[in-house]
């Protein structure tokens, strides 16, 4: 039997790799300052960032201590770095990032947000890179930001924070962004989202909304739908990133496949036509993995079996699931030091292309 999480074994002070974590949130202080203005005072309306943000701009300490952190760029998140062993971080704009927002007004946000990000990132350069923040909602404007943000600004790809308000991005003219990402070599990192205002419902009376259990179920969907949707086969290069080890889509990799096959080959649902390849080679050529939030070594190691070790990327997921003695346990897997080394470090030189 597969002991248990904590107590974590001890970190190794002296790894003979970096660890660079890969899914390390950020929010602008004018976004923030915008999520409180509208848990105030309502007018979108979206009870998945109502739920979440209701709690995270509230008066409880952990919600503080997050909040100040999130917004940071300094030397805070760097003793936490430090105290954590991670040696350089991938900053994105975390949830919902813009997405919350009318496409006009979530452009021109990104855009601020990007030239922040990327001012913070030119003080520590040898501790940060970033991604890219959009609007999915203006294709056209986000592929023009994400090429701005890579090619004038020094970012390595670009953030989407799960659905645009109940909207995902399996629809071909939201495409260009990807078509943009492919073309700049870059990878888009799909992050969670509460669940749309579609699915949220029964997941609420509960609490599984956000990382419980909805933030998973809708990044999953998300995943899918872009891979049944043919994009792949329109970008065969363009990467996606899933974190939380997959979303739990590689314990289901066997079953997607096998059942996608079945009902795209028999003409069953007219919106799903079968693909040029196999649901299975997508999510093992075109995703990357990473391992935040999950500081248990079991469903790492699984991810690196089926999908590969070339695949598999560490994150903590800070200051949301900020645990520094964590990464103990993944120093500890009882894998190769290639294997180990591809984890906490090569894979991610070379996806983002940290020199």
């Amino acid at each position: 039997m597969t002991d248990r999480y904590p107590p974590f074994p001890p970190r190794d002070p002296n790894p003979p790799y970096k660890r660079i974590a890969t899914e390390e949130a950020w929010i602008s202080p004018e976004i923030m300052a915008l999520y409180r203005k509208e848990i105030a005072e309502p007018q979108i309306k979206d009870p998945g960032f109502a739920q979440l943000w209701g709690f995270f701009c509230g008066d409880h300490p952990l919600a503080q201590a997050q909040r100040r952190r999130i917004v940071g760029l300094g030397e805070e998140r760097i003793k936490d770095m430090d105290d954590s062993g991670i040696d350089i971080a991938v900053l994105s704009l975390g949830s919902p990032g813009v997405q919350i927002f009318d496409p006009a007004t979530a452009s021109a946000l990104a855009e601020r947000a990007n030239d922040e990000l990327a001012e913070g990132i030119a003080k520590y350069p040898d501790r940060f890179v970033g991604l890219a923040a959009f609007s999915p909602l203006d294709p056209d404007r986000a592929a023009k930001e994400l090429e701005r943000g890579v090619t004038k600004l020094g970012l390595r790809g670009g953030i989407l924070n799960g659905h645009t308000l109940g909207t995902y991005l399996d629809d071909p003219k939201y495409w260009p962004v990807f078509e943009a990402a492919e073309a700049l070599n870059v990878p888009i990192y799909l992050h969670p989202n509460m669940p749309s205002a579609q699915m949220i419902q029964p997941f609420l009376s509960r609490a599984l909304d956000a990382a419980v259990y909805g933030f998973a179920c809708d990044t999953g969907l998300h995943a899918l739908r872009l891979l049944v949707s043919g994009i792949f086969d329109r970008f065969p290069n363009l990467q996606i990133i899933l974190g939380h080890c997959g979303e739990a889509l590689p314990y289901w990799l066997y079953r997607i496949d096998f059942m996608h096959t079945r009902i795209s080959t028999t003409g069953r649902h007219p919106n799903v036509q079968p693909l040029k390849r196999r649901a299975w080679d997508y999510l093992c050529d075109n995703f990357y993995y990473t391992s935040s939030g999950v500081g248990w070594a079991p469903p790492v190691q699984y991810v690196m079996d089926v999908i590969g070790t070339d695949r598999m990327m560490y994150a903590m997921d800070y200051p949301w699931q900020f645990v520094k003695e964590e990464v103990g346990a993944l120093d500890a897997m009882d894998i190769s030091p290639e294997a180990k080394r591809a984890f906490f470090e090569d894979n991610a030189r070379r996806l983002f292309s940290i020199a």
